[in-house]
């Protein structure tokens, strides 16, 4: 017969069954980490398709305004933008405007980075600039 002395303040050792329990605990904590990593980086992914879509309405109302032909100021437009976001396929030129100015709008589609969630919508920025 052993004999253990408790001391105080001091837990007794834990049992063999008991020594798997955090590693157990930490797979279910892993894919939560990851699955709100990934939504970071979308966060970050869709700010930088609004920033792209302000870049482009910026150059395109900017060239616009110098009376620069449509098809050429739509053109600097989608050349200021980086090339996976200002493609004819993610992003859509729209011209208005009056006598005295020249806007511009632009809409970039949001990439997706998270797995089976492919539709994040459009970002949308506008520019106007005064002619002359």
């Amino acid at each position: 017969m052993s004999m253990h002395t408790h001391t105080p303040g001091r837990r007794p050792p834990a049992s063999r069954r008991d020594r798997g329990q955090v590693a157990f605990e930490y797979m279910g904590f892993i894919p939560l980490m990851l699955l709100v990593g990934l939504f970071a980086i979308q966060l970050g992914v869709a700010a930088y398709a609004a920033n792209q879509a302000g870049t482009g309405a910026r150059t395109a109302a900017r060239a616009a305004s110098q009376d620069v032909p449509r098809g050429d100021s739509e053109r600097a437009g989608r050349d200021a933008m980086s090339d996976w976001l200002g493609s004819y396929k993610n992003s859509k030129f729209s011209r208005h405007g009056g006598s005295g100015k020249v806007t511009y709008t632009t809409r970039v589609r949001i990439p997706s980075v998270v797995p089976g969630i492919d539709d994040w919508g459009w970002a949308k920025r506008s520019s106007t600039m005064p002619r002359g």
